[in-house]
């Protein structure tokens, strides 16, 4: 059964008791994601993920870690485009523990100078991780492709020029406006007792205070198709498809589901079997679709030999093609949504999994799918409903990004 509750200074909880469980999950979920932010300030929600662990009101990085690992728990933190997360993994004993280590690395950070520069170093290593990671290089050069100029175009790390050139006053002001009781959801999923839970709550959280609520800007994807290359000296090129999706409360998104399983989502798809198994160009390929408030997008990811590149695109956009043209049959349907339906409930098995669901929803939706509504509209998808956001999606002329050798060259070619 999950509960709610809103502490004294205005901050949701969200809880989901699992009885049969020994183990607890804990989010603290602020609204502070790349999204969200301007263009001067691309990276302060991560670079502000990064200085939370490194010195509190009352404990050193050292104490924090040891703490934590004293009690044998795993306690970390991300961010997303839409959010940052700070969550700890604990026995049922170890809670109240896990509660006062999160509110001290959420309300009370201390943005020590000599902490962030050092600090500024560790996250240039992580943008050039990822600049080593042509996979990654390549999605954000597709979500650059698809919301030129938007909010959604700017990479969650930020650029190593902007990261450079923050100060302590910054980031204090970035705080300020996102890091309030009003702006964060508290979720869990686990073996605990809600009374006992909200009394924690509100002795470790109560004294955060701030009422400023951040709004997502509007974005729209593939409002003017184009395509991005980026060369390097890579073994294969990895190449990416984007189309205009849906946004994260349309009611087709279950239908999106469906519509991803069979067209890229697994091995039995119709991508993987027929570039990979039937052609053999490429070890991996996928579909993805992702959805925002206000908007969405569809993504096809495939990594092949530069020889081969031009020909497994033409292969992407021959399969959307004749899934308009033959349509899908009940049997393809009805495959997809077993494994939607299987993936689904072995999710629900895992404490961190329902936290991290109930923390998403109640932080950006008005109101919390429950399982069995999630089973349901799974269960209600036709074919009818897929082959309709099909037509939304493969009428479309797609934006591409490209990474790889003499990528300039594949962006220009002719591929219909």
């Amino acid at each position: 059964m999950i509960h709610t509750h809103t502490l004294s200074n205005g901050l949701r909880v969200i809880m989901e008791r699992m009885p049969s469980l020994r183990s607890v999950s804990i989010g603290v979920w602020v609204k502070a994601g790349s999204m969200l932010e301007l263009p001067q300030e691309n990276g302060l929600s991560h670079l502000m993920e990064h200085m939370a662990f490194k010195r509190t009101q009352t404990r050193s990085a050292r104490q924090l870690a040891e703490e934590m690992d004293a009690i044998g728990g795993h306690m970390n933190a991300a961010t997303s485009k839409l959010y940052t997360v700070y969550y700890a993994k604990v026995t049922d004993t170890d809670l109240e523990k896990a509660v006062d280590l999160l509110a001290d690395i959420t309300c009370r950070p201390l943005i020590d100078p000599q902490d962030l520069a050092k600090e500024k170093n560790v996250v240039a290593e992580e943008i050039a991780m990822v600049d080593d990671s042509p996979e990654e290089t390549v999605y954000d050069l597709l979500n650059e492709a698809l919301y030129q100029g938007q909010s959604l175009a700017m990479p969650i790390t930020g650029t190593r020029e902007q990261i450079a050139a923050y100060t302590q006053a910054d980031l204090a002001a970035f705080r300020s406006k996102h890091y309030t009781p009003a702006n964060a959801v508290i979720a869990v999923a686990g073996h605990f007792k809600v009374d006992t839970f909200v009394a924690m709550l509100e002795q470790h959280f109560g004294g955060w205070h701030g009422t400023t609520e951040a709004d997502f800007p509007p974005n729209r994807a593939n409002a003017q198709p184009v395509r991005l290359a980026c060369d390097k000296r890579s073994e294969q090129t990895h190449l990416c498809l984007g189309y205009e999706g849906i946004h994260h409360e349309d009611p087709r998104k279950y239908a999106m589901m469906a519509l991803n399983a069979l067209f890229g989502g697994g091995v039995s798809s119709r991508l993987f079997q027929r570039v990979r198994e039937e052609k053999g160009l490429v070890y991996s390929i996928y579909s993805a679709p992702s959805s925002y408030p206000g908007c969405g997008d569809f993504a096809v990811y495939a990594a092949a030999a530069p020889r081969s590149a031009a020909r497994v695109v033409r292969e992407v956009l021959d399969e959307g093609d004749r899934l308009l043209k033959e349509g899908i049959s009940e049997q393809e349907l009805a495959q997809a949504k077993a494994q939607l339906r299987t993936g689904f409930v072995l999710s629900q098995e895992s404490a961190y999994s329902r936290m991290s669901s109930l923390g998403t929803q109640a932080l950006l939706r008005s109101k919390v799918t429950l399982p069995a509504q999630t089973l349901r509209g799974i269960d209600r998808v036709t074919t009818k409903a897929v082959m309709a956001l099909a037509e939304q999606l493969f009428r479309q002329q797609p934006s591409m990004a490209v990474v790889g050798r003499n990528a300039d060259r594949l962006i220009s070619e002719k591929l219909r």
